[in-house]
């Protein structure tokens, strides 16, 4: 064992009381990781991190995600060590009300913090996504001579993030990439929450990240810093693959009487507890929250260091900027999230066209924002020839040294970082989560695609995006059971509520093509949280617009589609997505029969829930209480437009594998059943 220095450990043992202390007086969190890793978390921050305390934003800065996020006052001590704008009364406040320590990090609000991590496994698999974010900017920014963007992603990662199956999804797909940037430091403590690992985990691990194409090395003392040094270097060195550095660790290290055991991870070790962990380090007991100066001074020096290295960077792109100053701007612009002039003048309208699917309309839409939108960048669970979410033309995104003799589904153009098509495979749960760290990364807008059935198996990144407020775009296809014979495996039903259901996601279901586009538009103004874009597989008719209202009124959530007569009607009909060709047909029956009806077009609940008062009443005034939705989903939910007077057309079961149009009949899903429940309301 090679001992640290003198200065070293009192660095070491600051990280470990600070977390200790920050646990107790909380009562409440998780010491035992921050205990165990704090050496490799002190080399890793102090000798080879690339950060400026002083720009959390940094565009070159090096990535760092806690993916092991129950240990997060780690995190925080670290961020108030290096000095990064997180007092100390932050961490004297961890999990409490109002604080910017929260129990498991978050990065829309904490000065520092890169990913929302605390669902394991999904911090590594984040940490993918930042490293395929870092490949692709380099290859489309950096020139001979500059190298404008040129940094690691690394994490820390504990048992059982490995033991996620997110975590064997995207380390399976960076090893196949390649991404040597990524580095991977495994708090190999062998403890888990409820108990050794012993009893659930004993694969081989290193073999496993060997399988999927990773470097691994292994440290047998997680105290021994020059190791630990050795094995980060050699894993930046390693510029082919990404790394895994197994450190053996020991959980609540210090403790005497809990440590190596998992009762030192998940609760506060105790007054007693800790008061003898401080005495076996050499640690004075008073006062909580110690920080030694000498210790203080090493970690500011990040604030220097970081200083001068991000003046190096602005130094380098001005003379990049000199060079290439149309790509200059666009970088600036891109890092910044902001979209170019012009980007939606020339997004198709569909005037005239034949019925199409909803999906081939996204294709179209595609096609015509690629060119605009660089950053646009995405890809599909491998269903390119089914959701049509290609980039024609614009390459693949793969390791540049990787080249099969059989390239069937390759999109074409550039075959490499530089590819702006990403093939995710069959994994669903990654691609959610690798999504969300190009997004958190910068400099690209991600999207997602697979069958509106298969959200089930993204649901936890979506909901960290949606926390994070992060711009992610999801494009869901065959959206309902009218997608047919592949039956009820596939057919959605209760889905699209479940994502409504989701705070700060916003749902947008079209219902045909000229409200595909501004579905579209809406996705990519939204900057304030991912959204969730509903495509069906079946065709649908092209809403005459010269007849109803312009399409741009998707962007108000809902709105008056058609109406029979002035004034208020006696019966509003309300559709969403493919459906709302059912109220229009129903509609206009009632009509016929000398009801007084509107129809409203809802393609998104929260777009229209977020729209003045008056502007709601103008579309469903509260005096009309006969109303009827139809939608071919779970009924649960539509109340809260029908009321408990109105009634809806929907799902009561799970679908059927038959023909589309069959399946429509058997469920009710016709404009016939709207117009008996609509007169039914009405005792006619």
């Amino acid at each position: 064992m090679s001992q640290a220095s003198e200065l070293d450990q009192l660095c070491i043992n600051t990280i470990r009381f600070l977390a200790v202390d920050g646990v107790q007086k909380a009562n409440s969190g998780h010491p035992g990781l921050p205990m165990g890793a704090a050496p490799m978390a002190y080399t890793l921050w102090t000798h080879h991190m690339k950060h400026n305390p002083e720009d959390p934003k940094w565009p070159d800065r090096d990535r760092f995600i806690l993916s092991a996020g129950h240990g997060s006052i780690l995190l925080y001590a670290l961020l108030h060590l290096t000095g990064y704008d997180l007092p100390l009364s932050e961490l004297q406040s961890f999990r409490q009300w109002g604080s910017k320590t929260p129990g498991h990090p978050e990065s829309h609000l904490t000065p520092g913090v890169e990913a929302t991590t605390g669902p394991l496994g999904q911090g590594i698999s984040h940490a993918v996504g930042m490293a395929i974010a870092e490949a692709h900017l380099a290859a489309v920014y950096n020139r001979p001579g500059h190298s404008i963007v040129d940094h690691f992603t690394y994490v820390i990662a504990s048992d059982g993030d490995l033991m996620e199956g997110v975590s064997a999804e995207a380390s399976s797909l960076a090893g196949h990439l390649g991404l040597g940037k990524l580095i991977v430091l495994f708090d190999d403590n062998r403890v888990s929450l409820a108990s050794s690992t012993a009893l659930t985990f004993s694969e081989d691990v290193a073999k496993r990240y060997q399988a999927y194409g990773w470097h691994v090395q292994r440290v047998e003392d997680g105290n021994d810093v020059a190791t630990i040094d050795a094995a980060i270097k050699a894993a930046k060195a390693e510029t082919p693959r990404p790394s895994l550095i197994m450190v053996r660790t020991v959980l609540g290290y210090g403790a005497p009487h809990k440590q190596g055991t998992f009762k030192a991870h998940g609760s506060p070790l105790g007054t007693d507890e800790v008061l003898a962990a401080k005495e076996g380090l050499g640690w004075p007991t008073e006062p909580s929250f110690f920080i030694p100066q000498d210790a203080l001074i090493k970690f500011r020096q990040a604030l220097a260091r970081g200083q001068q290295r991000e003046a190096e960077w602005e130094s380098a792109f001005a003379k990049y900027e000199e060079d290439y100053a149309e790509l200059a701007a666009q970088f600036r612009r891109a890092m910044a999230g902001e979209l170019p002039a012009g980007w939606d003048e020339d997004l198709p309208t569909f005037a005239g066209a034949e019925p199409l699917p909803t999906r081939r309309a996204s294709e179209a839409i595609l096609q015509s924002l690629a060119p605009k939108l660089p950053e646009l960048v995405g890809g599909s669970a491998d269903l390119n020839p089914s959701t049509y979410t290609w980039l024609k033309g614009y390459g693949d995104f793969q390791d540049p040294d990787f080249d099969p003799e059989d390239k069937q589904g390759a999109v074409g153009g550039e075959w490499g970082y530089g590819g702006r098509n990403i093939h995710y495979g069959v994994r669903e749960h990654a691609m959610g989560a690798i999504a969300g760290g190009m997004a958190l990364h910068g400099g690209i807008i991600p999207y997602t695609a697979t069958f509106l059935t298969f959200a089930d198996y993204m649901r936890p990144p979506m909901r960290l995006a949606a926390l994070g407020e992060t711009r992610v775009i999801y494009v869901f296809t065959h959206d309902s059971v009218a997608l047919g014979e592949d039956g009820p495996t596939h057919q959605p039903v209760e889905q699209v509520m479940n994502l409504r259901a989701v705070p700060n996601l916003t749902v947008i279901r079209p219902a045909d093509p000229t409200e595909t586009t501004e579905a579209w538009r809406a996705a990519l103004l939204n900057t304030d949280g991912p959204t969730a874009l509903i495509f069906t597989r079946q065709k649908l008719p092209v809403l005459d617009r010269a007849i109803y209202p312009p399409a741009e009124h998707l962007q108000c959530g809902g709105y008056v589609l058609w109406q029979s007569d002035e004034g208020i009607p006696e019966m509003i009909l309300i559709g969403t997505g493919s459906e709302t060709h059912i109220a229009l047909e129903a509609g206009k029956t009632l009509a016929a029969e000398g009801i007084k009806v509107r129809v409203v077009s809802m393609p998104s609940w929260k777009l229209f829930d977020q729209q003045p008062a008056e502007y709601r009443e103008s579309v469903l005034p509260m005096k009309v209480r006969a109303r009827v939705a139809v939608e071919a989903g779970v009924t649960f939910g539509w109340e809260h437009y029908v009321g408990l007077d109105g009634a809806v057309v929907g799902m009561r079961s799970f679908g059927a594998s038959a023909p589309a149009k069959v399946l429509l009949e058997e469920f009710g899903l016709t404009a016939e059943n709207v117009v008996a429940q609509a007169k039914a309301l009405l005792g006619r």
